[in-house]
């Protein structure tokens, strides 16, 4: 693609901007994107007044602009990119899925202070890669205010329109506000609580005594089979490039061109499910990386990760439907021939609760990849044990958890129509090296407490995992709860096991309740990295330091 196409195609993705002048006044309004091209740059942090719902709200911006600037690199360049921070309070930025060295990372206590108020702080590395990425600030909640924005590193995926759809869930209310609320009751946000004729529905179902043991069983795990999201619609307004329902993002094309929708979930807690009613969506990268094409109707995105997928429509106008995992709320985008032409909203999917199939266990009818293929479960490799701690910040153990690559999840396992799943996907040209030892990382939690851990040891109580420089290394997890946990791995690739022997090389490992999930990892890269779930309210507490020793 041209840079004039792509700057033309930028150009129609709004977002929501505020010149110092108009910071006084109530308001907020829709410019087109900032692209940043080059490789220096100057990055402004600063607190700016915007307007999603009813009353203007602060927003974290990245030079008055909401969400942040796009920022176009090319592979092989060093970019060097200043920020300073005009808060009153600490802030950093952090390259999500960028190869770089680990005092360029951008988390603070770790790859470095942090930038404090008033500082200019320096970024400077070497671009090693290419494909869609997106940075955000890792310092207290300042990623839910609006701190995020896109990387866009040239390639070789040829298309005639390129766009950044970019998921974010705003909320008026302020993120300690929110983290306090969830403290005090985990299911303050969600109202899909079970009543009484859900009971009488499993009665009629399962008989008396057998849904009386299953209301047992999620009770004595302390988890809620309803409680998909922790923070739904109620707070949140879903976003895409920060353009509501209200005012949705328009993106153009003109008919028998290829389309590149770059899909980025920004997030803090809301997982979608994507969908263009009347289009194939052609998956062709998975977190910047090149995958083997794969043609899907829907696709579930999780927070940090990343799809590219091209399209090529040949009808005046779809629709680009985004909706909530726990089905609370969607936003929607137009991709037409003209800002006129819109399609009809499609209908929602229905709700439904958490399964068996969620605590680890099988389910009539259901296929379960069990990576009995080819993979080298089979063959001993040595463990290295790990400290663990049964208490209050382990509640449930998943004790039949089984490898569920190609389940698409909780909402669309009834589905009708092709879901994309792990299984689906295969990075080419990669070598998959068989690993020299194995950790296991119990992912545990109390929903009653909102306590998250690993090995059911908080953050504040844990020590670094140590790496060993030039190892393969494969961690398995095990999700002990009943949510989705995005995995997300600093400085280095994760390479999922797949159950044909092949390898799907991502930043971003969503890891399903009640399931288990192993990734190679070749730790080629030394210092102080930082592993954790990158939903922004399970983060303080499912977090570990990584020290690489060469």
């Amino acid at each position: 693609m041209q840079r004039r196409d792509f700057l033309r195609s930028s150009a129609l993705f709004g977002l929501i901007a505020v010149t110092p002048a108009l910071a006084k006044q109530d308001i907020g309004e829709h410019q087109p994107t900032q692209l940043l091209e080059g490789n220096e740059f100057d990055l402004h942090i600063k607190k700016t007044w915007v307007r999603f719902g009813d009353k203007p709200v602060i927003a974290t911006t990245v030079n008055d602009m909401l969400p942040a600037p796009t920022l176009k690199w090319k592979k092989g360049d060093f970019v060097t990119i200043h920020v300073t921070n005009h808060l009153d309070e600490p802030t950093s930025l952090h390259w999500h899925g960028i190869i770089l060295p680990y005092t360029m990372d951008g988390v603070p206590g770790v790859s470095y202070p942090g930038i404090m108020p008033g500082e200019r702080f320096t970024y400077r590395f070497k671009v090693e890669q290419n494909g869609t990425y997106w940075y955000h600030s890792h310092s207290g909640f300042q990623e839910q205010t609006g701190l995020h924005g896109a990387i866009v590193i040239d390639d070789d995926i040829d298309a005639d329109r390129d766009y950044v759809v970019g998921f974010h869930d705003w909320s008026d209310e302020d993120p300690d506000t929110i983290y306090r609320k969830l403290k005090l009751q985990s299911g303050y946000y969600n109202f899909q609580k079970r009543t009484v004729f859900d009971f009488a529905k499993e009665v009629q179902q399962f008989g008396f005594a057998k849904a009386l043991q299953r209301r047992a069983m999620w009770n004595k795990m302390r988890m809620d089979d309803r409680d998909l999201s922790d923070v739904t619609a109620y707070t949140y307004t879903y976003c895409i490039n920060e353009h509501t329902n209200k005012n949705p993002a328009h993106f153009f094309f003109k008919p028998g061109e290829k389309v590149r929708l770059r899909l980025i979930n920004q997030s803090a807690m809301s997982y979608f499910d994507v969908r263009i009613p009347g289009l194939k969506m052609k998956v062709v990268a998975a977190d910047g990386v090149p995958v083997e094409p794969v043609e899907v109707d829907d696709l579930r995105i999780a927070v940090a990760e990343s799809y590219d997928v091209l399209v090529c429509p040949t009808q005046e106008a779809y629709t680009i439907f985004a909706q909530s995992i726990d089905r609370y709320g969607y936003v929607y985008g137009i991709l037409s021939t003209s800002p006129q032409k819109r399609a009809p909203i499609p209908e929602s999917y229905p709700y439904e609760p958490l399964s068996m199939v969620d605590m680890g266990m099988a389910m009539d009818g259901m296929k379960m990849n069990h990576m009995k293929k080819k993979m080298a479960h089979t063959t001993k490799i040595p463990k290295t044990p790990l400290p663990m701690k049964k208490g209050i910040a382990w509640t449930m153990e998943a004790k039949g958890a089984r490898y569920r690559l190609d389940d698409p999840g909780v909402g669309l396992r009834s589905v009708q129509r092709k879901v994309l799943t792990y299984a689906d996907l295969h990075t080419p040209n990669i070598e998959n090296r068989f690993p020299d030892r194995e950790i296991q990382l119990h992912l545990t939690g109390n929903m009653e407490r909102y306590i998250w851990a690993i090995n059911g040891i908080p953050y504040y109580e844990s020590k670094p995992l140590q790496f060993r420089y030039g190892e393969r290394l494969r961690i398995t997890f095990i999700n002990d709860t009943m949510m989705n946990h995005p995995m997300h791995l600093h400085g280095m690739w994760s390479d999922i096991e797949k159950a044909d022997g092949k390898i799907l090389r991502k930043h971003t490992v969503n890891v399903q309740p009640g399931s288990k999930l192993s990734m190679r990892i070749n730790v080629d890269a030394t210092g102080r990295w930082v592993f954790h779930c990158h939903l922004l309210y399970h983060m303080g507490g499912m977090f570990r330091e990584v020290k690489v020793l060469s």
